[in-house]
């Protein structure tokens, strides 16, 4: 996945930016570091809908279960169906094979109020 296509969150996940209305949403490198070995994902159904910044799954790791939060507002178009039996490509891959679903965006003006990979960058560095 190119980097300059993505916005992130503050709760550290990432999302494809680009014209078409369904968009890619992943967790950032920096998160699954954070996290360690993932050992389980939790996601949403296809259809439902994700709020932007609310919760929309789990992700479990051997130190700890995280809340995911969609950093759009959509609906569930695809999962990634993968990460059931193989959730260690959240972090082999976090941009690539590792992402978690699809969304269709209901307002594609929510991707104003992510970060640009600079942004989120800076952000990051001051947690350490």
């Amino acid at each position: 996945m190119d980097s300059t296509a993505l916005k992130y969150s503050k709760e550290h996940e990432w999302i494809s930016v680009d014209d078409r209305d369904v968009h890619t949403v992943g967790i950032t490198n920096y998160a699954q570091a954070e996290l360690g070995d993932v050992v389980f994902v939790a996601l949403p159904e296809v259809g439902a809908e994700v709020v932007q910044f609310s919760q929309m799954g789990e992700i479990e790791s051997v130190k700890a279960v995280s809340d995911l939060f969609s950093p759009v507002s959509g609906v569930v178009v695809e999962v990634n169906e993968a990460l059931a039996d193989h959730p260690e490509l959240v972090n082999q891959d976090p941009l690539g094979e590792g992402w978690l679903l699809k969304v269709r965006l209901s307002d594609a003006n929510e991707l104003d109020a992510l970060m640009t990979e600079d942004e989120y960058e800076e952000m990051t560095e001051g947690l350490h």
